[in-house]
């Protein structure tokens, strides 16, 4: 039986800091597939005569020879900043919600529960950590212009933030964050769940101790779970959150109607295998990270 996790023994901010370290060494390894994702989910957005598709090949072979190979790393700034923030409010905070729903030692949840407290805490994170998600993609879409010749909006974090903040307003950091917590919601339900779950019935069933193989295995279905999930709300969070001042879709709904009938119902899935290749790796190396930083810090594992 899985064993209750009594967050009393592990202080707050010991647990906050080391997942904040284990999100951005998982950020900082995968962000080039993270932008090839955005890319692919941009591409043919608004219109048919634009729709033709490209790969996950071509997309970063084209980024590489437009903007070189540190346009694979356009946005990474306030994507760990955004991960300093939104990572450690999931985390504890499933951690936390769990803690307060068990009422004795080994006491098992049921995979729905979890999913339900998995969805609530990313729900949570992501309204706190929307405007850096907003300033991430905005930055990762600005590389196209540059490949076309053309100026960026925003050299550099601040300055997209602060120029959003005066051409939209305080609102205009949240644009997209409908979308974004329905895929905080599904990302988390699907991640957060299925990876603590599946980490337990490993070692219960004897497969592996609780040790990098297990976490490898979890890793790998909660990715595969998580993107099959979120894929659709990704790509219209995507595309709501690239809007400027110029506005394309009115709201999510809106922009998933002409999505599906102008690309079809595939669309809803593009970048599904680079979101899944983002996935995966990056939630091996935060899962490996963080229970090895709690297992240096004498804390039980997640």
């Amino acid at each position: 039986m899985e064993r209750s996790r009594v967050t009393g023994e592990a202080p707050t901010g010991t647990r906050i800091l080391l997942a904040s370290l284990s999100a951005m060494v998982a950020e900082s390894v995968t962000f080039p597939i993270d932008l090839t994702k955005t890319r692919m989910q941009l591409h043919g957005s608004g219109s048919a005569a634009c729709a033709h598709r490209i790969g996950a090949i071509g997309v970063v072979s084209e980024i590489a020879r437009k903007e070189g190979v540190i346009g694979l790393y356009k946005g990474l700034s306030p994507a760990i900043i955004r991960h300093m923030f939104y990572t450690p409010i999931r985390i504890i905070g499933y951690e936390n919600l769990k803690g307060f729903i068990v009422r004795s030692e080994g006491e098992s949840l049921p995979l729905a529960t979890k999913a339900l407290v998995g969805g609530i805490s990313g729900v949570i994170a992501q309204v706190v950590a929307s405007p850096a998600d907003l300033v991430k993609v905005r930055m990762q879409a600005d590389g196209r212009l540059v490949s076309q010749g053309l100026k960026p909006r925003y050299s550099g974090p601040v300055e997209a933030f602060t120029k959003i903040l005066q051409s939209e307003g305080v609102k205009g950091l949240w644009k997209g964050v409908l979308p974004n917590i329905q895929r905080a919601f599904l990302v988390n339900m699907g991640e957060l769940a299925c990876y603590n779950h599946a980490k337990h019935f490993v070692i219960e069933k004897n497969i592996s101790e609780d040790n990098i193989y297990a976490h490898t295995l979890a890793s790998i279905m909660s990715g595969l779970a998580s993107t099959t999930l979120s894929c659709p709300a990704d790509v219209v969070k995507t595309r709501m959150m690239n809007q400027g001042e110029k506005v394309v879709y009115k709201n999510s709904y809106e922009c998933l109607v002409k999505t599906v009938r102008f690309e079809g119902v595939r669309a809803l899935w593009k970048g599904f295998f680079p979101t899944w290749a983002r996935l995966g790796p990056w939630q091996f190396v935060f899962w490996v990270s963080y229970e090895k930083f709690r297992q240096l810090a004498g804390l039980s594992s997640f």
